[in-house]
């Protein structure tokens, strides 16, 4: 079965409007509408070859989506490669052989295909033990990749059980079951020998945030003895680990109240006491106010907000945001304790998130040493000038 649908159509000829040429052959996979010279009517994920703005030079072959102000992926910077189910067998190939690095059986929930950081515009998949879960950014992806030879390709590969595709949640599709049934109950899987279970059709992503993996890691390393709060808990990763580590005692917040009763179960499997823990549903600005009025202190503060800016244009509210989180935090956090805030927004880069941090502590009127900072796992590559996918910032300090 094909990996792509587009082997039979004829390229589309599209040229630069400036010199982007250093840019794309760096590695950069990204054209936007506003540097082509036209953009011309044509299907989403339409095969196309894109020429230099200058000497009418063939630099790159990809896919074209001219209703998307993300114009052009690009796919190679070879012109003489020709896009086929060979070309697409490498990338998957290539792709699997990085992960083996890194993962055995005390890890069976990762990333396998991280889209433009493998090589595979647009294409998501992520597995949970003998489950893949595909995702597709945007149309272009869609018309492009041939999910069902995918789906194929996976299962046959990682000799898994079941495939579906999962729709982007904007969009409010139902999942799509492509080998195997559907996995409408929860799917248990082992992150560095922890237990955890997620909703894969019903959850945040693809169910579950691999994205966090080493950063959970190092909450556990530090937790011992501690009296843990993790807000926007979700279904209680962080805290999971907290008390694997050796919390005294972890509270979990997070407005959801499915999420909660999984992150419950994600304790209980792990064989945690329940009395050391402790589930609330509430938004969080509100329960850290509350708090901080009740003078409650944790020796551990943990803060993983979704993105407060999805858009360039939603910044400048989204820094709002975030400083006034981390000073409500660090409110709360007592004195030399930790204090764990995370950032998932792409549009925040990491210089301005530490001045975000250096803000919201300033505003609490606290002062902090930074300890240690995270982001993406190696199962969450991308190419090194493309710091727009490099999203996720996870900051660690000390609170005096």
């Amino acid at each position: 079965m094909p990996l792509i649908n587009t082997t039979k159509h004829t390229p589309i000829k599209l040229r630069l409007a400036r010199d982007l040429v250093r840019t794309i052959k760096r590695g950069h996979p990204w054209v936007f509408a506003d540097a082509l010279r036209q953009t011309p009517a044509a299907p989403p994920g339409s095969p196309a070859i894109l020429f230099d703005n200058k000497k009418d030079r063939a630099i790159a072959r990809g896919f074209y989506d001219a209703r998307s102000p993300l114009a052009f992926r690009v796919c190679t910077t070879d012109p003489a490669e020709p896009l086929d189910d060979a070309w697409a067998n490498r990338q998957f190939v290539r792709a699997a052989a990085l992960r083996r690095i890194w993962f055995d059986g005390q890890t069976t929930a990762y990333r396998l295909f991280n889209g433009e950081g493998d090589g595979l515009p647009g294409l998501i998949c992520d597995i949970y033990a003998d489950t893949a879960v595909l995702q597709l950014d945007g149309d272009g992806p869609a018309a492009f990749w041939n999910v069902p030879g995918i789906a194929e390709w996976i299962a046959g590969t990682l000799e898994l059980k079941a495939v579906c595709l999962k729709p982007q949640s904007r969009r409010g599709e139902a999942g799509q079951a492509l080998i195997g049934p559907l996995p409408i109950r929860p799917v248990t899987f082992l992150e560095n020998g922890v237990r955890f279970q997620a909703n894969l059709l019903e959850g945040q992503k693809t169910g579950f945030f691999l994205d966090q993996r080493d950063n959970r890691r190092l909450i556990g390393q530090v937790a011992a003895g501690r009296r843990v709060l993790n807000v926007f808990g979700y279904t209680g990763g962080f805290s999971v680990y907290a008390g694997l580590g050796g919390a005294s005692h972890v509270t979990t917040v997070d407005l959801a109240a499915p999420a909660l009763q999984m992150a419950a179960q994600n304790w209980q499997i792990n064989g945690l006491p329940p009395d050391n823990h402790l589930t609330v549903a509430a938004d969080a600005f509100e329960f850290l106010t509350r708090a901080a009025h009740k003078k409650n202190a944790w020796e551990l503060v943990i803060v993983d907000p979704p993105s407060f800016a999805p858009t360039k244009e939603s910044v400048k509210k989204a820094i709002a945001a975030y400083q006034t989180l981390i000073a409500s935090a660090a409110a709360i956090t007592a004195p030399d304790g930790l204090l764990a805030v995370a950032s998932c927004s792409s549009h925040i880069d990491l210089p301005t998130f530490l001045t975000i941090c250096e803000e919201g502590i300033s505003q609490a009127r606290r002062r902090a040493t930074l300890l240690t900072m995270g982001g993406q796992p190696a199962d969450h590559p991308s190419p090194l000038p493309f710091s727009e996918f490099r999203y996720l910032k996870f900051v660690l300090m000390r609170v005096e």
